[in-house]
């Protein structure tokens, strides 16, 4: 923990570069779900959400694209935000690709709260004991911009309020 914060605060130099370098010699690489555990869970997603168009986010899930993942299990992964707006913000996303928390069947309900235990626990994890902000955006007016549902999570400073 000592160390994360020290690299995060830049006293050690270039953040980026040390966090990457530690993140390849310390990273213990761990499937956790096999192709066909990917084709299963898009289709029982397809079963109640249709079949929403491919997102960035099942990029990362697949891991066709890098991200900085900083958790993982069957159900979610957490990742550092490629662009963020606090000194800590990562994403919680679900491996099943709900379009929006609008859409979220009733039945989701062990899994959306399994989202928010994890980044609970990401946030621990990562010192933000003095506290953080979680949200969802919801569609056009909620300013949502990727079509998978999502948790930011930030903190490492003061937030503000009113937030929008």
């Amino acid at each position: 923990m000592y160390l994360r914060q020290l690299l995060r605060t830049g006293l050690v130099g270039n953040r980026t570069t040390h966090l990457s370098r530690l993140h390849r010699v310390c990273r213990v690489e761990r499937t956790l779900c096999t192709k066909s555990d990917e084709v299963r869970l898009a289709e029982e997603a397809s079963k109640k959400y249709g079949s929403p168009a491919p997102t960035i986010f099942s990029k990362v899930i697949d891991k066709s694209i890098p991200a900085d993942i900083i958790y993982e299990d069957e159900k979610c992964l957490a990742f550092r935000d490629i662009s963020p707006q606090a000194p800590v913000h990562f994403l919680v996303i679900p491996r099943v690709p709900i379009p929006r928390i609008s859409e979220a069947k009733d039945d989701d309900v062990e899994l959306l709260g399994h989202l928010l235990v994890v980044a609970k626990n990401v946030a621990k994890q990562e010192s933000l004991n003095e506290g953080y902000r979680m949200i969802i955006n919801d569609g056009k007016h909620g300013s949502q911009s990727v079509y998978h549902l999502h948790i930011h999570v930030l903190g490492g400073r003061q937030m503000r309020w009113p937030p929008g």
